[in-house]
């Protein structure tokens, strides 16, 4: 660790998402996870469906540490449907870890990109 603080990692889990191969995203977050050890950063991932109880899995996370950076992913942020869960995710980090730097991944690999804008 450089002093940074850790991250945690919101997004969707591209395994509970019907009709679509999940793999090159699992294997795209596998390798943004990588980055953040390249990095000497910790940093955890919350992965949710948002029809499964995501809420109270997202307060679970926050809670564990007292996360410098949340990360959320662009398949809660981009997709028009979810907006009003992009909205409750954001409300959870700014009450559950309001110390945290809130900041936001284009592609699932880029997350340690996203978080290194706020933790330098």
């Amino acid at each position: 660790m450089h002093g940074t603080g850790a991250v945690l990692v919101v997004g969707l889990d591209p395994a509970k998402i019907p009709g679509w191969n999940p793999e090159p995203v699992v294997k795209a977050i596998a390798r943004g996870q990588a980055r953040f050890e390249d990095h000497g950063i910790e940093a955890d991932l919350c992965l949710v469906a948002p029809d499964e109880n995501a809420e109270s899995v997202i307060i679970e996370a926050l809670a564990r540490k007292d996360y410098a950076c949340v990360v959320v992913g662009g398949g809660i942020r981009k997709h028009e449907p979810l907006l009003e869960f992009f909205e409750k995710v954001i409300n959870l980090i700014r009450q559950h870890s309001p110390g945290a730097a809130i900041a936001f991944n284009s592609t699932p690999d880029g997350a340690a990109d996203a978080a290194l804008r706020w933790l330098r």
